[in-house]
């Protein structure tokens, strides 16, 4: 979609939608809404929506940093203790298994 062609009303709709839909465990909507608006809200000459769609950019780049901190995290604490809990973590891991050549 060209945001050129969209009018300022529906390119606000459209913002809205992308930071409330990373709320549903899709937190790379909001990536995806940073990405997509950034310039709409920081680098255009103002109009009246530009506000709105500068506040839900700010808090999809929040939200876009915490959820890739936390998975991160994540990722770090099961790499280095999936052995000690034992079948535990090994039911949580993916290994793909290998034949010999």
């Amino acid at each position: 979609m060209d945001l050129r062609r969209v009018k300022n009303e529906e390119k606000l709709v459209l913002c809205k939608k992308y930071y409330l839909a990373g709320f549903f465990i899709l937190p790379f909507l909001w990536f995806i809404n940073t990405v997509w608006f950034f310039n709409e809200a920081f680098r255009k000459p103002e109009y009246t929506e530009q506000a709105q769609i500068r506040t839900y950019v700010i808090r999809s780049m929040i939200g876009s940093v915490v959820w890739m901190a936390i998975i991160i995290t994540w990722v770090v604490i099961f790499q280095t203790h999936r052995t000690s809990w034992g079948v535990a973590g090994e039911n949580l891991a993916f290994i793909i298994p290998t034949g010999s050549l």
